[in-house]
């Protein structure tokens, strides 16, 4: 089973950047394609970004694409998400999460981190 921890959240204003990290426990990190989602203030949680086993494939959604990039090393046990040129709009907790298949949809990730804040101020 993976313990998935998140941190790199913070208080940014618009324009700026930040690299959001997730750190897995267990010893089969590279089994797992891995994703990150967030969940805005009064909204359901949504995909962001997903990349391959291996590093490859990455994936966006299209509110992010060009802004986000999502980066893995599997020697680390952790993946990235480099975050800029952000907007208030991207204000929300930001969760990594782990699937066994490729996938963007919620319920088919199998674990979770317990997600880190992100606030964008105008």
């Amino acid at each position: 089973q993976e313990q998935l921890v998140e941190s790199g959240g913070g208080l940014v204003q618009a324009g700026g950047s930040l690299r959001l990290s997730c750190v897995a426990s267990g010893r089969t990190f590279s089994s797992y394609v891995m994703g990150w989602f967030r969940m805005a203030p009064g909204k359901e949680r949504e995909f962001v970004a997903r990349i391959s086993w291996t590093g490859g494939s990455p994936y966006y959604s299209d509110s992010v694409k060009g802004r986000f990039t999502i980066s893995r090393d599997n020697a680390k046990n952790t993946v990235y998400l480099q975050m800029n040129s952000l907007k208030p709009e991207d204000t929300a907790v930001y969760y990594c999460a782990a699937a066994f298949r490729m996938t963007s949809t919620e319920r088919e990730y199998d674990y979770w981190g317990q997600g880190t804040q992100v606030t964008v101020s105008s």
